[in-house]
């Protein structure tokens, strides 16, 4: 407060300017830092919020009202919006920021590491052929399925599992994806009806019954480490019960971890098999494969 005073006195001097730069980098770092990787969405979307106030202080600075209220609304929808994350994780907000403090990071990276055993790859023909016979199934769309655009290739497969007299329904984690809605928005726009789009406390319980899930891009949100494993960063972070179903498939580029870079035991699960690549291409070969079931 007493640099952003003095440069409003005199606004030339470069060394204030520049000191106060260093200390919001390291302040801004010192605050990220401590935060695990599964909840940096909250963090990322209340970041945003902060770039909402920034704008209404440079509204300010240059006297432009509409630059005032739009920061403002960045900000506030911000803020509402990380309370809303930190909801859907079964967390407090006040828990998500400062909660890591002292936190032992051996700890936290044993904790990562939890996950055992190999995982099993599958091929396109495989898969298809289980999901083409399959009488109930369901799909989970993760953040993968949106960064490679596959929404439309999932919506195809899931009705040609349907014509085929087969039931799909769509698994919606409240904070798959970079936000709330994500999902929902993007399969809307691929044009899944809203009623195959069932929540996750509406969806858990059925998984049980459930022939085959495919899961498309989703890590953290289906790891089972959050209900059994008290020592993992997402320990108690409410996930879809995908461990379940009768049988598990998993569409992922790599063998990388998911966004909070803890290993996921659902991929090691004897039930669980691994059809690697592009999740777009993936799909697409499995429309053209259960054609032709």
């Amino acid at each position: 407060m007493g640099g952003l005073t003095w440069l409003m006195v005199d606004p030339t001097d470069v060394a204030v300017a520049i000191a106060m730069l260093t200390i919001s980098l390291v302040l801004g770092m010192l605050f990220v830092l401590p935060i695990g990787g599964a909840d940096m969405p909250v963090v990322v979307s209340l970041l945003n919020a902060y770039a909402g106030l920034a704008a209404v202080a440079t509204g300010f600075a240059i006297d432009n009202n509409i630059l005032i209220v739009a920061g403002a609304l960045d900000g506030l929808s911000g803020l509402f919006l990380s309370v809303a994350m930190s909801k859907a994780m079964n967390r407090s907000f006040s828990n998500v920021l400062f909660g890591a403090f002292g936190a032992p990071v051996a700890g936290q990276a044993a904790a990562a590491g939890t996950a055992g055993g190999d995982m099993t790859p599958v091929s396109a023909e495989d898969v298809a052929l289980r999901m083409a016979y399959a009488d109930r199934a369901i799909i989970v769309p993760g953040y993968g399925l949106a960064v490679a655009q596959a929404q439309h290739q999932a919506r195809e497969l899931a009705d040609l599992v349907e014509k085929r007299g087969g039931d799909v329904l769509f698994a919606i984690h409240p904070v798959a994806g970079r936000m709330p809605g994500h999902m929902n928005v993007l399969l809307a726009e691929a044009g899944v009806p809203y009623d195959k789009l069932v929540d996750m406390d509406d969806i858990n319980e059925r998984f049980s019954e459930t022939d085959i899930v495919l899961v498309v891009g989703a890590n953290d949100v289906v790891n089972p480490a959050a209900r059994t494993n008290p020592a993992s960063p997402i320990y108690g972070m409410p996930i879809l019960k995908v461990s379940d179903a009768r049988s598990v498939v998993v569409l992922k580029r790599g063998r990388g971890a998911g966004f909070s870079g803890v290993e996921n035991d659902l991929f090691v699960d004897p039930k669980t098999s691994m059809l690697f690549g592009d999740a777009k291409q993936s799909l697409l070969n499995l429309t053209v494969e259960a054609k032709n079931a």
